[in-house]
């Protein structure tokens, strides 16, 4: 098999080799290499200790080092190509992973092999390795074949394997959202047998392998295997709850079906990289995928056969607040995505009836800097099949749009504030600085969005007339 290698590669091959040391490009670098898709981040293991190889690697990687990884072995290094282009390397001491019954950290044993090392790899098509610099292609496991196959298997028996390291169940289904790829029967058996064993697995780790998956090609497919496969229940099982039962007449939509298919259309909505939700975008995906998590705490079964989710909205962006806190996701993410679930049905209300300009002035202010995104997410929601409806739906975002922008050119509406500011409240009414200036103050930017600007004394009428309603 000839392979075109990264010179890099090969050069550090050399290097290891003159030191009397083995060195394998490893894992995603060769599987890669062999389905022709680019990578710059280069993966090898090796026969040498880290203490062993780290003067190597810091000769090498004259543009960056890193030694974070250390305690398991893994020590880093990056170089820049003269055309700018970065390469970064990451060099592993053959080990072998374990986890503990109880514990929610691996426990690292270096090993003695390259093959004992791939054996330890969660896939075939992962635990392939080129011996550099002879570039010797080692594949004791099949991983060649699976690629071709497109399918996920274990190099070892899969109960051993997931037994030994659960979070590749969770690498299964991102695999299948980046790849492409099915899981292999008996494989995919296991992950649903062992599903429990993914809770020793800490939230962060989980977590980022959710973020790959979501912003992979295909997260449909891998929410999917994820719901399948049963990982859901545990690490997010507001999904799978979506799947309500559908009643005999098919009065409602099934949640689940609606959700994936938002989700397509919101990433169908991302923009390029000039525009303004950049794809991928890991919040409009998140929003899209737990926008509708309340409806089934809401589900309410009405007169008539109707079926009714009032408030499910709110109620799911408090859910959403949870899980993903539990899921330790970023607080400004943990906001953002909340806050586009709150606001997610704000819209419908403009369709039956156009808004006044306050109540558009007031849309934008709430949504804030997720105006781009709650429009988009608005749009994918709108998935009925009632092309009239659908029509209606998106000549009325259109409309709404085009009066931003409109508005927008008359006045800012991110520096948006009262016409009078906290320490004129307090001089004109008299007040000390404390809740009731608070109230003053929400209550004359509610009176600048409804009215628009207004001058001094019009803004000192309107706050003298609400502190008499108010007692003050």
């Amino acid at each position: 098999m000839k392979f075109e290698v990264w010179p890099e590669a090969v050069e550090l091959g050399r290097m290891f080799a003159e030191e009397g040391y083995e060195l394998a490009l490893v894992g995603g670098a060769v599987r890669d290499l062999l389905l022709r898709r680019p990578n710059h981040d280069l993966d090898f293991c090796t026969s040498a200790r880290p203490e062993q190889f780290e003067p190597i690697l810091r000769r090498f990687g004259h543009d960056g080092f890193w030694d974070m990884g250390r305690k398991f072995g893994t020590l880093g290094a990056m170089r820049r190509r003269p055309d700018g282009t970065e390469v970064q390397v990451e060099v592993t001491t053959y080990r072998s992973d374990t986890y503990d019954s109880d514990s929610r950290k691996p426990e690292v044993q270096y090993g003695d092999t390259l093959e004992g090392d791939l054996s330890r790899r969660d896939f075939t098509v992962n635990a392939m390795a080129l011996r550099v610099p002879d570039l010797e292609f080692v594949d004791p496991f099949g991983g060649a074949n699976d690629l071709a196959k497109s399918v996920l298997r274990t190099p070892v028996n899969p109960r051993q394997s997931f037994d030994d390291d659960p979070l590749r169940m969770m690498r299964a289904v991102r695999f299948v959202a980046q790849l492409g790829f099915r899981i292999e029967p008996d494989t995919a058996e296991a992950i649903t047998d062992m599903v429990d064993r993914i809770s020793i697995v800490s939230a962060e780790r989980v977590r980022d392998e959710l973020i790959k998956l979501l912003l992979s090609d295909r997260p449909h497919e891998g929410v999917e295997a994820l719901v399948d496969s049963g990982l859901a229940d545990i690490v997010l099982p507001e999904i799978p709850a979506l799947r309500l039962e559908i009643d005999e007449y098919h009065r409602h939509k099934d949640v689940f079906e609606h959700t994936l298919m938002v989700l397509d259309r919101a990433i169908a909505l991302e923009t390029g990289s000039d525009g303004p939700v950049p794809a991928p975008d890991l919040t409009l995906r998140l929003a899209a995928l737990l926008h509708d998590i309340g409806k089934p705490a809401t589900r309410r079964f009405e007169p008539h056969g109707k079926v009714s989710f009032h408030h499910h909205d709110a109620v799911g962006a408090k859910m959403a607040r949870k899980r993903l806190k539990a899921l330790r996701f970023d607080r400004h993410l943990i906001d953002d995505v909340s806050e586009l679930v709150n606001l997610h049905l704000r819209f419908h209300g403009y369709v039956d009836e156009p808004w006044t300009d306050s109540a558009v002035r007031r849309y934008v202010k709430d949504a804030g800097h997720l105006y781009e995104r709650l429009n988009r997410l608005t749009r994918a929601d709108a998935t009925t099949q009632n092309r009239r409806k659908e029509l209606m739906f998106s000549s009325a975002m259109d409309e709404m749009e085009a009066r931003v922008r409109k508005l927008k050119q008359q006045e800012d509406f991110d520096a948006i504030r009262p016409d009078l500011d906290g320490n004129q409240i307090i001089e004109i009414l008299g007040i000390k600085p404390g809740p009731q200036v608070g109230r003053a103050y929400r209550h004359m930017l509610d009176f600048r969005l409804d009215h628009g600007p207004a001058d001094h004394d019009e803004a000192v009428a309107e706050l003298n007339r609400w502190a008499a309603d108010e007692g003050l």
